[in-house]
């Protein structure tokens, strides 16, 4: 015994450790042969005896019996401590109880002594812990016998950096126990992430504080155990902690931002949602002079007022992005007085959602106090109208993206106006469920070219129709990307109009959903744009047809995605396609085209020479032996069907 524990006079010995000897094993659950535990392949049998023997087996089967079983943990942790690293996986994996002590051993208290040169120099042999390894659990893998095994068997390969948590067992779940075996034995741990666990509270992410100083990223979602005593002992042990997101953990509450505003000072990001004890006092004080390394900020469902954004305004001079979404206590006074504030000079991304303080005035002072704004997305912002949107765009002078959704006071007559207002470097525009945004009657409008658009987005938004697209054409000849998707009022004379006029040449057109649309447009797409057009979807446009195919086939050189899916496209369109030299199709969708056969596989296969997709769902005229063929055929091609 002396030999196996190598124990002399100079030997430090750790004793007291009780904090599992009332553990009950039974609490754990078998190691599967999956985990991250090295272990030799040798098998190992235990001697069962359901019979009765005569006294002198039964004397027999005790001596063959291990005495380390014997062993009290004191010496048993003593033992493992002295093991080479891939002896202690191996020993991982003889018991539950085994497993509970060795998952308890810190890397500080690991012994570097050995009993021979061989021990030394595997010793030697075993890499740092620099956090190269991710692990994730979810659902019914979500264990304490799972994160335990991580513990011991990360620790000799490099060390765990990432680990995420996602849901738990709902018999056997992830406990505090098990968040304590992590924290002891992966100190290099750099990102925690720990979403809907109940059963993890504030004991587990206290030694994850204690144990794991180099942790970066701390992300909780649907904790509701987790309470503003776990949250300051993350801020004060853990002084390297850059982001920070809290979601629906009802027990966080200000204290615990104020601790990570006076202990975290390489904070750069921030995100809050639905923590109701968050308030004005927790938000404000990240953002004071002597935490000012935030640069990315998330506040959504929080019951602050006007003075965090006035806050926000005043000191958030490192913020560059920025969303804000459901603040229903915050007036339009608190918009105002962040806009005018002058203080978010930096940033560049805005996001406002669902705020009913966010008005015409408040836009403005946005567009006034944020001169190096470039992209902002409005969603339901119902008190916006045209004055706010063409005052915001008058005053911006670096916006490069304007997006905006559901915001239905604004109408097709701000939208033009905007557009002539926001200057040379506005790139991209997105209309998303803006039902005002409707064709207005033929009128002749003064209206500046927009030369810098690139990307017209118009999603959804039933009365936008031909005479307004027919507009946008003249004021933006530049276009290289056009989304008209879900616009079924659209018409084949209002769609040449704009294809004519877009002198530049289109690389991306999105006609999906546009019912109305016949081979017309198609082919004048192919045509005008063919030596351009990279991608191509009309999906749902049901009077398309081989025509079109055809066109395709002859004018564009460069294209890589069709989608005509839902198309009246036959086999024969197939063939037209295949016959093309210049065509090299990437990807391929012909979902819902009952029009192609079995007689189009031999067309695919020529075809398929260079797809890397191909979606044939709902061709309900394949059979499912042809479908094998081309699965066969096409072994780099990702094939749905």
């Amino acid at each position: 015994m002396p030999t196996l524990v190598n124990c002399n006079a100079e030997d430090e010995l750790h004793h007291g450790r009780t904090f599992y000897s009332s553990l009950d094993p039974s609490s754990l659950f078998s190691i599967n042969s999956h985990l991250d535990v090295f272990y030799p392949p040798r098998p190992r049998k235990r001697l069962r005896s359901s019979a009765p023997v005569v006294s002198w087996e039964n004397e027999l089967l005790r001596e063959k019996k291990s005495s380390i079983e014997f062993l009290p943990d004191e010496c048993l942790f003593e033992i493992f401590r002295r093991l080479p690293g891939q002896e202690r996986s191996a020993c991982a994996c003889v018991s539950k109880h085994w497993l509970s002590l060795l998952c308890t051993i810190s890397k500080a208290e690991i012994s570097h002594t050995a009993s021979d040169g061989a021990d030394m120099a595997s010793d030697e042999a075993e890499p740092d812990s620099e956090g190269c390894l991710t692990r994730c659990l979810e659902g019914k893998k979500a264990t304490d016998v799972r994160l335990a095994a991580i513990a011991v068997g990360t620790a000799t390969r490099g060390g765990l950096g990432k680990l995420s948590i996602r849901g738990s067992n709902s018999a056997r779940g992830v406990t505090n126990f098990g968040l304590s075996a992590v924290a002891h034995g992966c100190p290099s741990l750099n990102l925690l992430s720990i979403w809907n666990v109940s059963s993890i509270g504030d004991e587990g992410l206290c030694q994850v504080a204690n144990g794991c100083h180099m942790l970066e990223k701390l992300d909780l979602c649907h904790c509701p155990s987790v309470t503003d005593k776990a949250l300051i002992a993350i801020a004060e042990r853990c002084p390297k902690l850059t982001a920070l997101t809290i979601e629906s953990c009802p027990h966080i509450g200000n204290a615990s931002l104020q601790a990570i505003a006076r202990c975290c000072p390489k904070l750069e990001s921030i995100a809050i949602k639905d923590c109701p004890l968050i308030g004005d006092q927790g938000v404000a004080c990240l953002f004071l002079p002597s935490s000012s390394s935030v640069t990315k900020v998330k506040l959504q469902g929080l019951k602050v007022s006007d003075f965090s954004l006035a806050v926000i305004g005043h000191f958030g001079k490192s913020v560059t992005n920025l969303i804000l979404s459901g603040l229903c206590n915050v007036s339009e006074k608190g918009f105002w007085a962040m806009g005018n504030a002058c203080g978010l000079q930096a940033l560049t991304s805005l996001t406002i959602s669902s705020c009913r303080g966010m008005t015409d005035a408040s836009l403005e002072a946005i567009g006034q106090g944020c001169p190096g704004l470039k992209q902002i997305f409005l969603r339901n912002c119902c008190l916006i109208s045209d004055n706010g949107l063409v005052a915001f765009a008058k005053s911006t002078i670096s916006l490069e993206s304007l997006q905006l959704e559901e915001c239905n006071r604004i109408t097709q007559l701000g939208v033009f106006y905007a557009l002539s207002n926001c200057g040379s470097k506005l790139k991209s525009l997105s209309l998303v469920k803006c039902v005002g945004v409707k064709d207005i009657a033929s009128q002749d409008l003064m209206l500046s070219l927009c030369r810098s658009l690139r990307s017209l987005s118009i999603k959804s938004c039933p009365g936008f129709g031909s005479a307004g697209l027919a507009i946008l054409g003249k004021i933006c000849p530049e276009l290289r990307s056009v989304d008209l998707s879900g616009l079924y009022g659209m018409t084949d004379d209002g769609l040449l109009s704009f294809l004519e006029r877009c002198e530049a040449g289109l690389a991306k057109v999105n006609l999906s959903g546009c019912i109305n649309l016949s081979d017309r447009v198609a082919i004048a797409v192919a045509m005008l744009h063919g030596k351009t057009l990279k991608a191509l979807n009309l999906n749902g446009c049901r009077k398309i047809t081989d025509a079109t195919l055809e066109a395709i086939a002859n004018s564009c050189q460069l294209l890589n995605d069709l989608d005509i899916s839902s198309c009246a496209v036959t086999d024969s369109g197939i063939a037209a396609l295949s016959s093309s030299e210049q065509l090299n199709l990437q990807i391929l969708s012909l979902s819902g085209c009952s029009g192609i056969s079995n007689k189009g596989i031999p067309f695919l296969i020529k075809l398929g020479k260079g797809l890397v997709g191909l979606n044939l769902k709902n061709c309900n005229s394949i059979s499912s032996s042809k479908i094998d063929l081309l699965v066969q055929h096409f072994w780099r091609c990702d094939i749905f069907y």
